[in-house]
């Protein structure tokens, strides 16, 4: 593996400026996690571009900052289309110019690498907002191929990204989200606790699904727990936000709208159950996330879910809505089946760290360092 005397990497931080969902969690994380495996004379500089969002420059301790005012929309168009500016123009001289999506970060000489979180895009770009529909189907063809390494979240999107795209496998490397520092709630589920849905209302999360089914439930059982849908509304999500406003289900769902990365914990500690009922998922960051607090989680057969929890969920189709509707039944009224999902969650979610996700990276960092030296030859 090769060595360096220095490695400088430039990571585009701008997912986790402002709200950190999943992606912004994802690169806040491992920057954090880098940080605290790089070597003293190596450098993380988190780069930042935003007309009105400053990036702070305690943002994630030990790294540098390059917080440029130009609104992001400029920048991405300037890259995006004509792959221009070098990014070393804003951050000086780097080994590595790390993008958090799958459209490249320009460079003049720093090895260029990509993350995919699914690729949905390609198959429905409808499901996603107006900045990806546009650009994501049209230029991650052309950019991932030429990335000096990929970065995939999970196996599966690793082996949609090998078929969808033709990048050989050598040039993949699976690095993970990493399970918070959570320490499972001590006393269980509370007896009334919410069901709870977390993660933004964007037609791929297939909440009308979820809708529909705690509407089912509440006709066999209705004591249930009142569901929450937490998570930002998007684009998209204008017809399920009237629905919930309105009899008979007004009373009994409540969107509370973003929350925190700071209050997540607590959040999870007071669910009954996490539902991740999404068309697709790159990964699933709210299963592990649960399953690490103690809760029980119940997902769609989409996507990379079932990698990410195992023999420890409860395992639906996208579109059964009896199915999900039985599931959620099953962990309020069968609390033998939910303290086996739990316990088998607590043990799934120990497999996944942010250091040793880190070490997989800067690995591949190293590969594709090498493989860029080797094209300037």
């Amino acid at each position: 593996m090769l060595r360096l005397p220095r490695l400088r990497i430039l990571l585009d931080y701008r997912p986790a400026l402002r709200e950190r969902t999943g992606v912004g969690e994802y690169v806040h994380q491992l920057a954090a996690a880098l940080v605290r495996r790089l070597s003293p004379d190596d450098g993380l500089t988190l780069l930042s571009s935003s007309w009105r969002d400053r990036l702070g420059p305690d943002a994630v301790p030990g790294a540098s900052v390059v917080d440029l005012r130009v609104p992001v929309r400029v920048l991405n168009t300037a890259w995006h289309r004509l792959g221009a500016p070098a990014v070393e123009r804003f951050a000086g001289e780097a080994d590595i110019a790390h993008s958090p999506s799958p459209l490249l970060m320009p460079s003049a000489r720093a090895a260029q690498v990509v993350t995919i979180h699914d690729l949905d895009f390609l198959d429905h770009p409808e499901r996603t907002r107006a900045e990806i529909r546009r650009d994501y189907p049209a230029l991650a063809p052309r950019h991932v191929p030429r990335a000096d390494h990929v970065i995939a979240v999970s196996a599966h999107t690793a082996g949609e990204v090998e078929r969808r795209f033709g990048v050989p496998r050598e040039r993949i490397t699976v690095c993970s989200p990493g399970a918070p520092a959570w320490a499972p709630r001590p006393h269980g589920a509370p007896p009334r606790g919410p069901i709870l849905f977390m993660g933004t209302l964007e037609p791929r999360k297939n909440v009308g699904l979820l809708i529909d089914a705690y509407a089912r439930l509440r006709s066999q059982l209705p004591a249930a727990p009142m569901l929450l849908l937490a998570g930002r509304a998007a684009e998209g999500s204008e017809g399920w936000l009237r629905r919930i406003a309105e009899p008979p289900l007004r009373d009994h769902i409540q969107h509370i709208g973003y929350v925190a990365a700071h209050d997540r914990y607590d959040s999870y500690c007071r669910a009954s159950m996490v539902v991740l009922p999404s068309h697709t998922e790159g990964f699933g960051l709210p299963a592990l996330e649960a399953m690490t607090a103690g809760v029980p989680v119940v997902v769609t057969r989409a996507g990379a879910l079932p990698e990410v929890v195992g023999d420890a969920g409860f395992v639906v189709e996208p579109d059964d809505v009896d199915g999900l509707s039985a599931a959620i039944r099953a962990i309020l009224t069968d609390p033998i089946r939910a303290a086996g999902a739990v316990e088998r969650g607590i043990r799934r979610a120990r497999q996944y760290s942010w250091d040793a996700s880190a070490a997989v990276l800067l690995d591949a960092y190293r590969e594709a360092i090498v493989r860029r030296r080797s094209k300037a030859r």
